[in-house]
């Protein structure tokens, strides 16, 4: 019989990002393999505190089967680390191999306050940046930003000008070719874009 699960019911913090999701259970002590979103796997290392929601179904309502808990829990990170491509986690209070299986789909929260601190002048969390104006060296506005795009060598930003019917989507890609500025204060992005790309 598994153990019973060391779960603190808890509200979503209002800057919580979604990095990932529970996947299988490792080994036979509560370890569980974790699927990161968009590199996110040094932020699940980072953080001690992660918060736990049940897997949502295409339609919106839980899937089944999936009975661990109900809405928002958090939970303490005892260890979590690099195992081949992926990330390992243990919580604490856990040490069941069926405990851990009973995770399995959970959606992963991080408040953006616990991501590690960014190594360099040109690194930015991709969630940062979405929602910042885009404007071009003329000053222009290009669009905000909805989302970014992997390409595999560099990621595209994804814009949008307008709403509605008269919506323009741009992608410019997000390079040192391309972008100029990321000013995180006045949320802009300066470009060597002209509207008509």
């Amino acid at each position: 019989m598994a153990e019973a699960l060391p779960w603190q019911v808890a509200e979503l913090p209002a800057d919580a990002v979604e990095i990932g999701h529970i996947q299988e259970p490792w080994g036979l002590h509560g370890w569980s393999h974790v699927h990161a979103i968009s590199r996110g796997g040094d932020t699940l290392l980072h953080a001690r505190r992660w918060f736990l929601q049940p897997p949502a179904s295409r339609a919106g309502a839980r899937a089944r089967p999936f009975d661990a808990f109900e809405g928002t829990v958090a939970v303490t990170v005892a260890e979590a680390r690099w195992h081949g491509d992926g990330v390992v986690v243990r919580f604490d209070g856990l040490s069941d191999r069926d405990a851990a299986q009973a995770l399995r789909g959970a959606r992963i929260f991080i408040s953006r306050a616990d991501f590690p601190p960014t190594t360099g002048a040109d690194e930015y969390y991709w969630v940062d940046l979405i929602g910042l104006q885009v404007v071009n060296r003329e000053g222009v506005m290009l669009g905000v930003v909805e989302d970014l795009l992997p390409t595999g060598p560099h990621a595209v930003l994804c814009l949008r000008d307008g709403s509605g019917d008269a919506a323009v989507e741009r992608m410019i890609p997000f390079v040192a070719a391309y972008v100029d500025t990321v000013d995180l204060a006045a949320r802009r992005i300066t470009v060597d874009w002209q509207p008509d790309y």
